[in-house]
């Protein structure tokens, strides 16, 4: 707990039990009918001291929300101010807004589509090409038995409490998570021991287990928020959407709550596709559903969002990477497990360091936070208004989904490692007896037999034991969903030493998740700011995207309502259009300094000013600075900045400055000129 606001809260606590001591003492003088001057001095007293609480009260009230520009009534506003924004420029809305919305639900307008589009292509590019990563595109509705193997029929749930009188559901960390934080920051008459007991369950919040977080609701007297209802003990809600496949209803299915499992039941082919080598990667972008029990936070947590995930095949033996090298010395912000639990801060630690100590990513999962496939899991975090938010998962899901669906499909989703020279080991041999195994299952003898035979060392050892002191056993096939009894004579298990000439293994699989819906919020939020108007009358807001994200790269303006200059940008237009760079005309009359500011809100880097038939300005978004070229060279200054061939500053450098105010051109340090029209040197 942070020193001051402990202090803060300790020195209240006296100074509130000052004022008691001192309020019973004026009672008591009253009471005695003691002489008025002795009342008013021991009034003035008590006075002095409830000044000097509220002080206190004051200066904890500062240090518990903040009165700076993280304070969390600034950054309520700052948040306030681009969703409204990103809204009304049509970024993003809720979905179904004319029928009052659904939560969790939302549509990309044509500006956020296309920033969607280019964070993609970006991401496309820097992951799928550049390391030559295998590309699959896999159908958003799944079987049940695909996600009844991977765990996800089980296991992918939230703990979720009802109002007892109503049914409304609420997620009960959600609740517990407010409860601690309302607290902390607007009960100024807790203790400090009592702070430091809400901040420590804040920190473990995610490791509770169903009965503890239970017992937490009811320990701080939590009800329903929006009717104070009591509230029903938590309980595992499953986040998957059920369907079903066919118009008989008897294939039962899933909306994706991921895009992993498609990958995975492709590995033998794309393990062939790949010429039967390892290490290789697979990507995914594509859709992927759940049934938040009760979403929040914008973009942040939503029933339908886009993931790009990646697939990393690797032998378990060695799980290196090439370029490892090239990054080892590169510093992030780490926060372990183990710091969290102590309710310390994250520090900055070399990734080469926390590689070999902590096993790197960012924020690591608690034991009882991450999923059921995860052997370990770090968060790649974002900081925005919400705090710290989730936008990667990185998790090393060792060989669970490979093993799982093997077992599950019967076929062997298994990698090869060819020795150069044969080794002699000890093998497992399990030899069916197909004949007996076809009397005794007929149709099932295949799947019998593929069980069989899929059984790893311990399971067939166990059996060979059973069957020769009970001649029978029970065993489960998975493909037929049941035990069956195997009898002696259908099966022989034993080790025998074989010449073996390869090496026989389940991959592990390391993969980066990608929420691109978050890191596109962050993105807003990160490229938000606002700034003065020409005339200082009021506050304009900007988005200063990058240009490889920005949704129009240029606008194009006339800057006058002039026939001429309407043809000019035109050509421009075209020559952009041919250039592959998305761009927008405005003709409409408008002052040029709100033309510019409607771009400016939506984050377009460049804008092209069309003053005269030979040459145009143009103008750069955030500095508002300007270069004047030839028409013909406008398209292709433009491109060059926004492809990253070149930056701002280049340009700079090699074009004149155009100024907006009566001064005209600025050269400033410009040796070589372009020609430019008389009618702007006169100026």
């Amino acid at each position: 707990m942070d020193t001051t606001e402990d202090s803060l809260r300790k020195a209240l606590a006296e100074k509130q039990s000052a004022v008691e001591g001192q309020g019973n003492a004026v009672r008591a003088l009253k009471a005695a009918k003691v002489a008025k001057a002795e009342i008013d001095a021991a009034i003035g007293t008590l006075n002095a001291l409830k000044l000097e609480k509220s002080a206190i009260e004051q200066q904890l009230q500062a240090a518990v929300s903040g009165n700076g520009p993280d304070s969390s009534v600034n950054r309520e506003a700052f948040r306030q101010a681009v969703v409204n924004t990103l809204e009304r420029r049509l970024f993003y809305i809720p979905s179904f807004k004319i029928y009052r919305g659904v939560a969790g639900l939302y549509d990309y307008g044509p500006p956020g589509c296309a920033v969607k589009s280019n964070v993609l292509a970006f991401w496309r590019q820097h992951f799928v090409l550049e390391e030559s990563m295998l590309e699959v595109d896999c159908p958003c509705v799944t079987p049940e038995v695909v996600l009844k193997a991977s765990g996800h029929v089980d296991k992918f749930t939230d703990l979720m409490v009802k109002d007892e009188k109503t049914g409304t559901c609420y997620r009960a960390d959600h609740l517990l998570k407010d409860f601690c934080n309302e607290k902390l920051q607007k009960d100024l008459s807790i203790t400090a021991e009592k702070a430091a007991e809400l901040k420590h369950v804040l920190a473990v919040l995610d490791d509770l287990p169903t009965e503890e977080l239970g017992a937490k609701i009811k320990e701080y007297g939590i009800v329903a928020p929006d009717t104070k209802n009591p509230l029903s003990d938590p309980y595992p809600f499953n986040l998957m959407f059920q369907t079903s496949i066919g118009p008989s209803g008897l294939l039962p299915g899933y909306m994706r709550p991921e895009t992993a499992q498609g990958i995975f039941v492709n590995f033998k082919d794309l393990y062939y596709y790949n010429g039967n080598k390892l290490p290789f990667a697979a990507a995914q972008i594509g859709q992927a559903f759940t049934n938040e029990i009760s979403p929040r936070q914008g973009l942040l947590r939503v029933r339908e969002f886009t993931l790009a995930e990646i697939e990393h095949f690797v032998d378990p033996e060695d799980k290196s990477h090439p370029k490892y090298p090239e990054v080892a010395d590169l510093e992030f912000l780490m926060f372990p497990r183990d710091k969290q639990m102590s309710g310390q801060s994250a520090k900055r630690i070399r990734l080469g360091e926390a590689v070999s100590k902590e096993r790197l990513r960012f924020r690591q999962h608690l034991a009882n936070e991450m999923a059921h496939y995860a052997a370990d899991c770090w968060d790649a975090e974002i900081e925005c208004s919400y705090g710290w938010i989730e936008c990667v998962g990185i998790a090393d899901r060792s060989a669970y989904d490979l093993r799982a669906h093997s077992e599950k499909s019967g076929v062997p989703l298994v990698a090869h490692e060819k020795f150069s020279e044969p080794i002699e080991m000890e093998k497992l041999v399990i030899a069916p007896v197909k004949r007996e195994l076809g009397l005794a299952f007929k149709g099932n003898q295949k799947m019998v037999v593929e069980a069989l035979e899929a059984m790893n060392e311990k399971e067939a050892m166990e059996m060979k034991a059973s069957l020769e002191t009970k001649g029978e056993v029970e065993f489960y096939v998975c493909t037929l969903e049941k035990n069956v009894c195997i009898k002696k004579n259908m099966v022989t298990i034993s080790k025998e030493k074989k010449k073996e000439y390869q090496r026989v293994f389940t991959p592990s699989v390391i993969e980066p998740s990608f929420g691109i819906g978050r890191i596109i919020y962050c993105l807003f939020e990160h490229s938000f700011y606002m700034r003065p108007s020409k005339a200082g009358d009021e506050q304009l807001n900007v988005f200063r995207f990058p240009p490889v994200v920005a949704p129009i790269k240029c606008t194009v303006f006339p800057l006058v309502q002039n026939q001429q200059y309407e043809e000019v940008a035109k050509v421009i237009s075209r020559s952009l259009t041919a250039a592959g760079i998305s761009h927008k005309i405005d003709i409409t009359g408008t002052s040029i300094g709100k033309r510019y500011a409607r771009t400016d809100e939506l984050g377009v880097p460049f804008a092209i000013t069309v003053d005269s038939t030979s040459s145009v300005t143009i103008r750069e978004r955030d500095s508002k600075d300007q270069i004047r070229v030839n028409v013909e060279e406008a398209a292709s200054v433009v491109k060059s900045v926004t492809d990253g061939q070149r930056t701002w500053d280049d340009v700079w450098s090699k074009f004149p400055h155009h100024s907006s105010g009566s001064t005209g051109l600025n050269f400033g340090q410009q040796k070589n000129t372009i020609h430019c029209d008389s009618h702007i040197l006169a100026s």
